[in-house]
């Protein structure tokens, strides 16, 4: 095979912009397409602590109050209300812990990508996405 066909096939071009690109441009690419969707992963893993957080917080906060309502005999109809508050704030931790193990996986997934793709294993966005794994395994652990 000679060079010339070589870069024929190592290259292509786009019929709309008439640019040429070189198949290690698109590994290139690929990486920066990875860096950009690992950040979009730890971000979302980090919410989804936050969100998960929150939920039980909440579900702390709904069952002290349902306790102090029925401590100071306050009407059946709203303890009522307030037990189907607190029974709602109860079946989002469940459907939180999903999502964030979901997005733990995703996130794994991507940084091993990466991870394949690169030479660097060191980085700010690296070293984040590290972390961030550590501590959703740290809440999901408990």
């Amino acid at each position: 095979m000679t060079s010339s066909e070589i870069k024929s096939l190592l290259s292509f071009r786009l019929s709309s912009s008439h640019t040429t690109f070189n198949i290690l441009d698109f590994t290139i690419l690929d990486s920066m397409a990875t860096v950009r969707s690992l950040k979009i992963k730890t971000s979302t893993c980090k919410r989804l602590v936050k969100e998960l957080d929150s939920y039980e917080k909440e579900v702390l906060r709904e069952s002290a109050k349902t306790a102090d309502m029925k401590d100071k005999g306050a009407d059946p109809y709203d303890i009522k209300q307030q037990e189907n508050v607190l029974a709602e704030s109860r079946m989002m931790v469940p459907d939180s812990r999903k999502r964030l193990e979901a997005a733990l996986e995703e996130l794994k997934g991507t940084l091993a990508a990466l991870l394949e793709v690169t030479d660097e294993k060191e980085g700010t966005e690296i070293d984040d996405a590290l972390n961030t794994i550590v501590e959703v395994e740290q809440v999901l652990e408990t």
